[in-house]
Parts: structure tokens; C-alpha cells; sequence
């Protein structure tokens, strides 16, 4: 087993071409921090009990917590696989963290995107509330314009695709996350991607530097 981590800011689409690459190889696994989190929780780990705490409370879950997810994750993976890390690690903490697990990182790959195109990028996102299906009003509008193909249900805007929001994110990317790059530089790990190719393009890019 081996872990490739995707580096980038919300919004580059690094979730995407994850899922994308692991939906098309059985032996890739696609670990988000949003689906780590809940995972925990809904096992009931030790961790996912504590981090639920803060959860409720909107407190942001700590980094020891974090990793002992991923530990109990990468415990329970067997076989040839590969890890891809979408949003862990997210600070240089966390990072020195994964390093103790002992488990080898094939590569990091930036995907790198302008702040401009991701706030054009997110600004464009609707979402259906009920089915949770994700569109986007020019790259991937819906048949009939606010209404969600599968269930009928109206479209919304996310709190966190709110303009206001998604700059507050980016500015948190660029204090907390965007030291990483220099973090594994300096290991001889991080590959780089022009993350505004189109989903297929961006894919590709990807899948030749992991």
C-alpha cells in the first residue's frame, strides 16, 4: 500500500479527478476529509467519537484526531492499494503526523488553479438538496435551468460556494495548507498539474505524475 496525496485549494478540483480515478481502478481509494470524518463517526471509532464533539460545537477537529483516522484507515486497507488523500494532510502538522504512520507517499500532486478561476469556478456551482447531485451553470448545467435532473428537486447555493465564504476559504488555504508545497519539495515528492483543463484533461494530467 502507498498514499499519493492531491494538494490544491477548495474549489481546484481535486475531489473530482479523485473520484473520477478511483470509480475507473478498483486498486485506487479516494479518502476525503469530509467522508473520513463521517466514517468515523458512524463506526464509532474512538476518534470519530471525539472528533464528533467538536463537530457539533463547529469547532474545527485537531490534528491529532485527524490523523488517527487516517491511522485506523490505513490499518484496516489491505493489499495493493493506493491511497488517494484529498484534504489531508491540510497543514504542516498534520503532515509531520502521516510521516510517523510510516506509510510510503508515492508523490503529492499540486493542482494548481488562479484564486480568480476558482471564485468564477465556485460561483457557478448549484447543488440539489435533496439528492445531493452537484451541477454547474456553463460546465455542467442541468436539463432545465434550476432543477435537478434526477429528482426535480430545485437547486441551491451552498453556504460554503457563498462569494464571501469561498474567499474566506482561500485565505485559509493560502495561512494553513499552501506551506505543504514546500514541505514536499523539499522530500522530492511534489508534482505539479494546470488544474483548468476540464475535468477529463485534469484527470490525465494526474494520473501521469501519481
Amino acid at each position: 500500500m502507498n498514499i499519493v496525496i492531491l494538494l490544491g485549494a477548495p474549489g481546484s478540483g481535486k475531489g473530482t479527478i479523485a473520484a473520477r480515478l478511483a470509480g475507473e481502478n478498483e486498486n485506487l481509494k479516494h479518502i476525503s476529509s469530509g467522508d473520513l470524518l463521517r466514517g468515523a463517526v458512524a463506526k464509532g471509532t474512538p476518534a470519530g467519537l471525539e472528533a464528533k464533539g467538536y463537530m457539533e460545537k463547529g469547532a474545527l477537529v485537531p490534528d491529532a484526531l485527524i490523523a488517527q483516522m487516517i491511522t485506523d484507515v490505513i490499518a484496516e486497507t489491505q493489499g495493493d492499494v493506493t491511497m488517494l488523500l484529498d484534504g489531508f494532510p491540510r497543514n504542516v502538522a498534520q503532515a509531520e503526523i502521516l510521516e510517523k504512520t510510516g506509510v510510503p507517499i508515492r508523490s503529492v500532486v499540486l493542482v494548481d488553479v488562479p484564486d480568480a478561476i476558482i471564485a468564477d469556478r465556485i460561483a457557478g456551482r448549484r447543488t440539489c438538496p435533496k439528492c445531493k447531485a452537484g451541477y454547474h451553470v456553463t460546465a455542467l448545467p442541468p436539463k432545465v435551468e434550476g432543477v435537478c435532473d434526477k429528482c426535480g428537486e430545485k437547486l441551491v447555493i451552498r453556504k460554503d460556494d457563498n462569494p464571501d465564504t469561498v474567499k474566506d476559504r482561500l485565505v485559509v488555504y493560502h495561512r494553513e495548507t499552501e506551506p505543504l508545497i514546500k514541505f514536499y519539495e523539499q522530500r522530492g515528492l511534489l508534482r505539479r498539474i494546470d488544474g483548468d483543463q476540464g475535468p477529463e484533461k485534469n484527470a490525465a494530467a494526474f494520473k501521469a505524475v501519481m
